[in-house]
């Protein structure tokens, strides 16, 4: 991206776990196409460089810590959307959690709860709470980021994989249940891709292995993705809703 465009002049974003890797690279998209943003992470410090990112990309942006699987902070959060902007155009559900690697009966239930609590009920809560913002917008869009993990079983990462393939049926069910709201919901469902949440799959000499293993030769990169958000976050996807958009390289083909 070099020239500033305007797909989403004048909108309101909030996007979630924007602190790094695809959030972040969402979030400048966005602000890049004329958004301004509300970022929220656990820790406001991480979001600074991002906020400072898109100011100088001429937007503004609000960071807020917040733990998205505590309803408390999440209705803080809308609410302080509400306070700053009055309104809310565009949702990225992309804050998740992968704290356990192992066979799916070996895991413990404090580890199961820990990865739906972010990777689903987050989601649910921060929708719920946001949907009359988002209903007063004449081009609401929900986007939730998923994973080709819930598309198929990953090897050791059976509980994520869960939570993806959850969040994904939440997208459809969601989709119908508020068409006639006007609010669109879609997923983007990455491969394999180059952040840190991901590292344990591909760094330290198992990246030419895991390349391998992809027909277009390469992991993605966090900008890979962007372009696709920016397709379901502008008018350019109006008539697209209920839909999983697989962004892989082609492993899943």
């Amino acid at each position: 991206m070099t020239e500033l465009g305007g797909r989403l002049r004048d909108r309101v974003a909030l996007i979630t776990g924007a602190s790094r890797g695809i959030g972040r690279a969402i979030a400048l998209g966005f602000a890049h196409e004329g958004a301004d943003l509300i970022l929220a992470s656990r820790k406001r410090q991480d979001l600074e460089t991002v906020v400072n990112d898109a100011e100088h990309l001429g937007r503004r942006a609000l960071a807020v810590a917040a733990n998205l699987s505590s309803e408390a902070d999440v209705n803080e959060l809308c609410q302080r959307v509400e306070e700053e902007f009055g309104r809310l155009d565009i949702l990225v559900n992309n804050a998740a959690t992968n704290p356990y690697m192992g066979p799916l009966c070996e895991a413990t239930p404090e580890v199961f709860d820990k990865t739906l609590d972010l990777n689903l009920r987050g989601p649910f809560l921060l929708i719920r709470r946001c949907r009359d913002l988002l209903r007063r917008s004449p081009a609401a869009s929900i986007i939730n980021i998923g994973s080709t993990a819930g598309l198929r079983p990953s090897p050791m990462l059976g509980i994520y994989s869960i939570s993806k393939a959850g969040l994904h049926m939440m997208t459809r069910v969601l989709a119908r249940e508020l068409a006639p709201e006007k609010i669109r919901v879609n997923t983007l469902a990455p491969g394999l891709t180059r952040t840190r949440f991901s590292s344990a799959l591909w760094a330290e000499g198992r990246e030419e292995r895991a390349a391998s293993l992809i027909p277009l030769g390469r992991i993605g990169e966090p900008d890979d993705m962007v372009e696709a958000a920016l397709y379901l976050a502008s008018g350019d996807s109006a008539f697209v809703t209920g839909q999983v958009i697989v962004l892989d390289g082609g492993a899943t083909a």
